[in-house]
C-alpha cells in the first residue's frame, strides 16, 4: 500500500471545499462535489479496512519528516472502520441536505467537507497535538452549520456549543502541554505505557481524557448536548451524532489503551461515569415531548454502553464496545433522518401534533421501527448483538450492576421509542386545516385538506441506514471479527508502536 495516500483522507475533503467556497456551483456539478469526496472516501476506506483486517497496521510521516517533526498518519483494523462508517454518514446526511436543499445555502457543502476533513484526520493522527488541531478543524464549521439552519433558538443553542467547546479546548490543550512537559514528546508512539511510570504524564492523560469525555457528553457533563442539537437542521443533527461525540469516544480508547496501557487502577471511575450516564440520559428521554429531543437524550444514555468497553477493558468487553459504536453512528443516524423528513414536511417534531404516519407512509414507519427496535436492542438487528455482547462481556468482568442497568436502560429505551411510535406514526392524524370551495346554496363548503406526502428522497436516506443495521445484524459475525481485531489492536499495542517508531 501506498501510506502516502493517508493523508488524502483529510486533504481531498479540504481541497474541495476551498473549491466550493471560491466558485459556488450551482445544479449537477455543486451536488456531485458535494458528494464526491464521501463517496470517494467510503470506496478507499473499504480498501483500507480489507488491508488491516488481519491486524496490520500502516502509518506514513507527512512528506517524510521526521518523528516529532512531522504529521504521523496511522491507521489500524479500529481506525479503518471508524473512518467506513464517517464516510458512509456522511455521504448519507449529504445526500439527505441536497433532498432539502440545504447544500444551496452559501458555504454548506463546504462547511459539511472541512468538517469531514477534521474527523478523518482526527481518526488517523498519531500525535496528541495534531489530534487537538482536527478536533479543531472539526469544530469550527460546526459552529457555522448550528447557526446556518436550524428551529428557533439555534443562535442561543450556538452559544452554548462554542462556549462549551472552547473550554474544553482549552482544557484539552493544558493537558497537552502537561504531557510534553513530563514526557517530552506528544507522538502517540512514544508515549506508549508511560502513564505507569511518570505520575505527571498520567495526570495530563487524566486532564486530556476530562476533555473528551465533555466532549462525547458523559455525565455530568452532558447538558451542553441536549441543549444544542434539537436546534439544528434535521441534517446537521444526524451529522453532529454520529460524528462529534465519536471522535471523542474513539480518542477514549486509543489514549486509554496506548497510553495508560489499560492500567485498571483508574477503570472502577469509568464505570461508575458510564453507567450514570446510561441512566440518567434514558430517564431525561422519559420526559421529553419531541422526536428530537427524545433521540438526544437517547444518544447520551448510548454514549454510556459505548464507552463500558473500555472501562472493561476486557477482550470481549472492547470488541462488544467498538461493535456498539459503529452500530450507534448508523442507528442514530437513521432515526435522526426519518424524524427530519416528518419535521422537513409537517413542519414539527411535537408529539401532540402529529399522528397517524405510518398509515399514510408505511415505508417510513419501517424505516422508524427497524432503527428504534436496533436501538432498543431486539433482533434480527444490530443492536441486539451489540448489547448481548456487552452484557456477556460486562458479567465476564464481574460487573454484575453494570449488567443490569444495561438490560433496565434497554427496556425504558423501548417504552420511550415506544412513545414517539405512538405520538408521531400511530394513532389519528391531526385535525388539519379546511379550505373553503364556493357552493351553490351555502355559498362555501370547508373541505379537508389532505397531510402532504414525504417524499422518496426524503425516505431513502434513513431507508440505507437502517437496511445497513439489519445487514449487520443478520451477518454480525463479520463486524464481530473485525471489531475482536481491533480489540487485539487495544489489547496487544506493540504492531501499531512498530508501525509508527520503525
Amino acid at each position: 500500500m501506498n501510506t502516502a495516500l493517508l493523508p488524502m483522507f483529510a486533504g481531498v475533503p479540504l481541497a474541495v471545499a476551498g473549491l466550493l467556497a471560491v466558485i459556488t456551483p450551482r445544479g449537477w456539478l455543486r451536488t456531485a462535489l458535494f458528494l464526491g469526496p464521501s463517496a470517494l472516501g467510503l470506496a478507499a476506506s473499504s480498501y483500507l479496512l480489507w488491508l488491516t483486517r488481519d491486524g496490520e497496521v500502516y502509518s506514513h510521516n507527512v512528506a517524510l519528516w521526521a518523528d516529532g517533526i512531522s504529521i504521523p498518519f496511522v491507521v489500524d483494523t479500529f481506525s479503518a472502520l471508524m473512518l467506513w462508517t464517517t464516510a458512509l454518514l456522511v455521504l448519507v446526511c449529504s445526500g439527505f441536505a441536497v433532498a432539502v436543499r440545504d447544500h444551496m445555502q452559501p458555504f454548506f457543502p463546504a462547511l459539511v467537507l472541512v468538517l469531514y476533513a477534521g474527523v478523518s484526520g482526527a481518526l488517523l493522527t498519531g500525535d496528541l497535538f495534531n489530534l487537538f488541531v482536527f478536533i479543531e478543524v472539526m469544530l469550527l464549521p460546526s459552529y457555522g452549520l448550528l447557526a446556518m439552519l436550524g428551529a428557533l433558538g439555534r443562535l442561543r443553542a450556538g452559544r452554548i456549543y462554542v462556549t462549551v467547546n472552547l473550554l474544553t479546548s482549552t482544557i484539552f490543550l493544558a493537558g497537552v502541554a502537561l504531557v510534553y512537559g513530563a514526557a517530552g514528546t506528544v507522538h502517540i508512539g512514544e508515549l506508549a505505557g508511560q502513564a505507569s511510570e511518570s505520575p505527571m504524564v498520567a495526570v495530563g492523560m487524566g486532564v486530556i481524557i476530562l476533555a473528551l469525555s465533555i466532549k462525547a457528553a458523559v455525565v455530568p457533563v452532558h447538558g451542553w448536548l441536549a441543549r444544542t442539537y434539537p436546534r439544528a437542521s434535521p441534517a446537521v443533527t444526524a451529522l453532529f451524532s454520529g460524528l462529534h461525540t465519536k471522535v471523542a469516544i474513539y480518542a477514549i480508547y486509543r489514549l486509554y489503551a496506548m497510553v495508560f496501557d489499560g492500567d485498571s487502577t483508574y477503570l472502577w471511575i469509568g464505570i461508575v461515569a458510564f453507567c450514570a450516564t446510561m441512566l440518567i440520559g434514558v430517564m431525561g428521554a422519559v420526559g421529553e415531548d419531541t422526536t428530537r429531543s427524545i433521540l438526544v437524550f437517547h444518544m447520551i444514555s448510548q454514549i454510556g454502553y459505548i464507552l463500558l468497553g473500555v472501562a472493561l477493558f476486557t477482550e470481549i468487553g472492547l470488541m462488544a464496545g467498538i461493535f456498539y459504536l459503529i452500530h450507534h453512528m448508523i442507528v442514530k443516524a437513521s432515526l435522526f433522518l426519518s424524524t427530519g423528513a416528518i419535521e422537513h414536511t409537517h413542519g414539527t417534531g411535537a408529539l401532540d401534533r402529529l399522528g397517524g404516519i405510518a398509515k399514510r407512509e408505511p415505508l417510513l414507519g419501517l424505516v422508524f421501527m427497524g432503527a428504534a427496535l436496533s436501538l432498543a436492542g431486539l433482533p434480527p438487528f444490530s443492536g441486539f448483538v451489540a448489547k448481548l455482547t456487552l452484557v456477556i462481556g460486562a458479567v465476564d468482568a464481574q460487573q454484575w450492576a453494570a449488567a443490569i442497568i444495561m438490560i433496565v436502560v434497554s427496556l425504558i429505551t423501548l417504552m420511550s421509542m415506544l412513545k414517539i411510535w405512538g405520538g408521531v406514526f400511530w394513532g389519528k392524524a391531526p385535525d388539519t386545516d379546511a379550505v373553503h370551495e364556493p357552493s351553490d346554496e351555502s355559498g362555501s363548503v370547508a373541505t379537508a385538506v389532505a397531510p402532504p406526502k414525504i417524499r422518496a428522497g426524503l425516505l431513502l436516506p434513513g431507508l440505507i441506514l437502517t437496511a445497513t443495521t439489519l445487514c449487520i445484524g443478520l451477518g454480525a459475525q463479520v463486524l464481530l471479527s473485525l471489531s475482536a481485531e481491533a480489540a487485539q489492536g487495544l489489547l496487544d499495542t506493540s504492531a501499531y508502536i512498530e508501525a509508527v517508531l520503525g
